[in-house]
């Protein structure tokens, strides 16, 4: 994985209800304004409290009425059409708004889209925006840089500023980035793919995305997917040159865990986007194998080429096929993922050191075994965050196996004494950078045959 991050909620403050009954409009926006300002000034001293969200509905100009709770902003004015914007600029994962104003107008080559209100301009304060960086790794900070910026904006419909729809849509848009760390498998489904999933299913395919920093080789790696949940072509939004309108919009895409779904935040789980992948790619088996005394199972062993890699390989396959085992061994190919998705789907447990590669756990049928190897560097919490608790929560058996010393390659290239053996914790505190560099890019793993066959003894038992 690129950075590893753990991510916290940030705080929320809640605040008692006001009647605004004789205050103008604009004394209003003003009081507002000064309120975010206090509220910023003093959030280093509030302890982590839920997320906060700014949410404004608008529905008119009878009643005018703020409330704040649970960390939520509501602003509310009465009118017969509801206008109303959701802007999560405060979670740890991800930034969001989510739209439903009836008029969303979005300019791709100025990045920025159009909130369009009926509410007087004197109501609309000048600072009425937010910036988006529409990719789900908001904790990193240095991928987050290179994410191109959106603008989002409240506009009046009577401001003379307000650009001209070019083109009409009849369906709202999601608009999302494939840039930061997308080309590597796991981002690819932690970041984008299973984000999409759960910021765009509810639309049922009648959704416009709109993409930024757009890589023609990712969009055909994962078209499938993308026609499984939008009806319409994509558009890449950097090169547009008029103006979308929409009736609806969400810019950015909603995130919860690494490779995983949160049911109470959500109607769909990852069984939900299980369920998805096997219709989009054919796979066949929805359940791993249970042994009865037919059939063997198959194991898949994940190949590497550069680092990571299983130095004994044909010793643990011959192994393995000494077990009752049908062995495989593959390396996920880059581009060809239908047929890499059908070979994981047909197996019933999957090995691998930590990687990319064992995100394809993703296909396996649920009551299926992964076997996750932890090179030495003390990367078990990044393990189990990473492939262990999203594998139990997609009902696949977890199974970790943390190499000893002599397993490691890094024997070879350091003094017994060193601190890159004796001491991983004085390694990490010079940064992810560092681990990264000795742990994970210049370590391979040549299994003890002895304890791995306790290990693969352990997952025959659980498919019984």
């Amino acid at each position: 994985m690129e950075t590893k991050m753990m991510y916290e909620t940030i705080f929320a403050r809640s605040f008692s209800r006001y009647e605004q009954k004789k205050l103008g409009y604009g004394a209003f926006a003003a009081c507002l304004i000064i309120g975010f300002t206090i509220f910023t000034v003093f959030k280093p001293y509030l302890g982590p409290l839920p997320v906060l969200n700014l949410r404004l509905s608008i529905e008119g100009f009878k009643m005018l009425m703020v409330e704040e709770t649970a960390g939520v902003q509501q602003l509310e004015m009465g009118r017969r059409e509801r206008e109303s914007y959701v802007c999560n600029i405060m979670d740890g994962r991800s930034e969001f708004c989510e739209i439903s104003s009836g008029d969303v107008r979005v300019h791709g080559n100025s990045s920025t889209i159009f909130i369009v209100s009926s509410a007087p301009m004197e109501i609309l304060a000048e600072n009425s925006s937010w910036s988006i960086r529409p990719y789900a790794r908001k904790g990193d900070a240095s991928v987050m840089k290179t994410v191109k910026k959106f603008s989002v904006k409240l506009i009046s419909d009577r401001d003379h500023r307000l650009p001209h729809c070019t083109q009409n849509h009849s369906v709202p848009a999601v608009l999302f980035s494939v840039g930061g760390y997308a080309g590597n498998h796991f981002h690819d489904f932690s970041d984008v793919l299973i984000p999409l999933f759960l910021t765009s299913r509810q639309f049922n395919g009648e959704v416009q995305f709109l993409v930024t920093q757009k890589k023609l080789w990712w969009i055909e790696k994962f078209r499938k997917l993308l026609r499984g949940l939008s009806r319409y072509p994509i558009i890449d939004i950097d090169r547009e040159e008029g103006i979308h309108c929409f009736s609806g919009a969400i810019v950015g895409l909603k995130s919860h865990k690494e490779l995983q779904i949160d049911p109470s935040l959500s109607p769909y789980s990852m069984k939900d986007f299980r369920q998805f992948l096997r219709s989009s790619y054919s796979l066949k088996r929805a359940t791993a194998i249970k042994i009865t005394g037919v059939g063997k199972p198959r194991l898949l062993i994940i190949a590497r080429k550069k680092s990571r890699s299983f130095t004994n390989e044909g010793e643990i396959t011959k192994m393995a096929r000494s077990l009752g085992y049908e062995v495989i061994v593959a390396e996920p190919n880059g581009t060809e993922i239908s047929r890499f998705a059908q070979l994981v789907n047909s197996c019933d447990v999957l090995m691998g050191v930590h990687g990319a590669g064992l995100t394809n756990m993703v296909f396996l049928p649920e009551n299926a075994v992964l076997i996750q190897v932890v090179p030495l560097g003390g990367l078990e919490w990044i393990a189990r965050n990473d492939f262990g608790q999203p594998a139990m929560d997609m009902k696949i058996r977890y199974i970790e196996y943390k190499i000893k010393e002599e397993e490691s390659s890094l024997i070879e290239e350091y003094p017994h004494e060193h601190p890159v053996l004796r001491d991983p914790y004085s390694i990490s505190k010079m940064g992810w950078h560092e681990i990264r560099s000795v742990y994970l890019d210049k370590q391979n793993v040549k299994l003890d045959l002895n304890r791995s066959r306790d290990t693969l003894l352990q997952a025959i038992q659980l498919l019984q």
